[in-house]
């Protein structure tokens, strides 16, 4: 099933276009200072994405909220966008009541649930995403462009992003044997070790999506770093062999010359340490195209690694535990 997830992913794009195309989203009606978008799993990494496309594109500032608590600057001049794809997810829920309180503008994308019927109940706009899909994480093309849709519905953006992805996703199909074979080949590369993920800040969202898809679907623990700031402190952890670390380097064509030394001299360094290491290059002809093929790729890696190990990648049992326990401790 997982499989044919993936696969989707270029028509998820489509669809999630023509979805918040159609959104009805009513005209600002007062100064946005600050822009909060609370969404976990899927839903806060599609908003991890939405702040590294808009980053020099929109005026307001963009926090995601992965917790049960906003900050205390939201109020009435705060843009909440409240995405849960069941409608249920209680961390998001908690953040959506506390904006209602303050006055926020707040705008919810979900299938349905709670957050649907608090969005009828309160008058709020809602973008409806389609229901029935069985694994949230498999979501990130709507949440991600349900969120930069209200974004452009609002006037906070332009079109460009948008329309940069409606160009992705045909672009993501023509190298589908290309995502399978690279996909393949770099599982059997990190069997059995340790992932080390490794890229500048532009493309954190995709070493978290990464993070993420290989403790869900390959269920593997990783972790991830950015580029300069592990120049400051993690790189001088790389002074002894390790034997279960794989190094990945995550990188795209708008390096900064700064950086791009600053990754060519760190690849170098943890190379002499690690038991294995390797680049992969974003291809497109823009940021987000990039991003998107990256995202697509690591997708089908974190399959393939679930596969080598004979695991399912859909089953998420201590997920449903945790839940189970919160509700019984809740009483």
């Amino acid at each position: 099933m997982m499989h044919q997830l993936i696969l989707d992913f270029p028509d998820q794009l489509r669809e999630a276009l023509s979805i918040g195309k159609a959104a009805s989203i009513r005209p600002l009606d007062r100064d946005i200072r600050q822009i909060v978008v609370a969404g976990m799993g899927g839903s806060g990494i599609g908003a991890d994405f939405v702040a590294a496309f808009i980053r020099d594109k929109c005026k307001a500032p963009l926090l995601v909220v992965k917790d049960y608590v906003l900050p205390a600057y939201v109020g009435e001049n705060t843009l909440l966008i409240a995405s849960s794809y069941s409608g249920n997810t209680e961390e998001t829920l908690a953040a959506c009541r506390q904006g209602m309180e303050r006055g926020a503008r707040i705008v919810a994308i979900t299938s349905g649930g709670t957050l649907s019927e608090l969005a009828r109940e309160n008058g709020w706009d809602q973008v409806l995403l389609p229901t029935g899909q069985p694994a949230p994480r498999a979501c990130l093309g709507y949440s991600m462009v349900a969120q930069l849709s209200v974004l452009q519905h609002l006037g906070l953006i332009g079109p460009t992003l948008l329309e940069e992805i409606s160009a992705a996703a045909p672009f993501l199909e023509s190298l589908h044997e290309e995502f399978h074979e690279k996909a393949k080949q770099i599982a059997g590369f990190l069997l059995g070790k340790i992932p080390v993920l490794y890229t500048t800040g532009a493309l954190e969202p995709v070493a978290v999506r990464f993070r993420q898809q290989l403790a869900e679907n390959s269920k593997m623990l990783s972790w991830h770093h950015v580029l300069p700031e592990m120049n400051h402190n993690e790189l001088v952890g790389w002074r002894r062999d390790q034997p279960g670390l794989a190094a990945i380097f995550f990188r795209h064509s708008g390096e900064s010359p700064e950086n791009k030394l600053r990754l060519d001299i760190t690849r170098e360094v943890v190379s002499e340490f690690a038991a294995s290491r390797l680049e992969i290059f974003a291809k497109g002809e823009t940021f987000t195209a990039q991003t998107l093929y990256l995202v697509h790729l690591v997708d089908w890696i974190s399959l393939y690694l679930a596969e080598l190990q004979g695991l399912d990648a859909m089953e998420i049992r201590i997920i449903g535990f945790l839940k189970e326990e919160m509700a019984k401790a809740k009483g």
